[in-house]
């Protein structure tokens, strides 16, 4: 029996709106994925700390705030500090496109603006993660 992919869906910073995190988990439990959501206003050291408690082998954040540039790092930082530098790290939300290949460059695998599909997602996480 194959092992299911486990998902951790966080919503960093000060966000009050979780609707989009929602569809996603959603979607994602609904393609045969294992799904933990953390829910509001998660800290990166309770995000790190919740993917190594769960295990998972993805970490999916979303953030309409503005503070991806220094949160998202962060959070990939807290990770490979906890010897989890196999987890795939992916973000979402509004986020400008001259902001991602920092984030890329910072560990951020991909980042899914207004717009993405919930397949476009499904579809990357199956094909990337080790």
């Amino acid at each position: 029996m194959e092992k299911r992919i486990r998902v951790l869906v966080a919503k960093p910073g000060l966000d009050g709106h979780d609707r989009g995190a929602k569809v996603v988990a959603r979607a994602l439990r609904d393609a045969g994925f294992e799904v933990i959501y953390t829910g509001l206003r998660q800290t990166p050291e309770q995000i790190a700390e919740a993917a190594l408690q769960e295990d998972v082998n993805v970490v999916a954040m979303s953030i309409l705030s503005g503070a991806h540039a220094h949160i998202f790092p962060k959070v990939v930082n807290l990770l490979k500090g906890k010897g989890m530098d196999d987890v795939l790290v992916v973000g979402g939300g509004v986020i400008p496109e001259s902001d991602i290949p920092a984030l890329k460059a910072a560990g951020i695998a991909e980042v899914f603006t207004p717009g993405a599909t919930t397949g476009t997602i499904i579809d990357f996480i199956k094909e990337n993660v080790k």
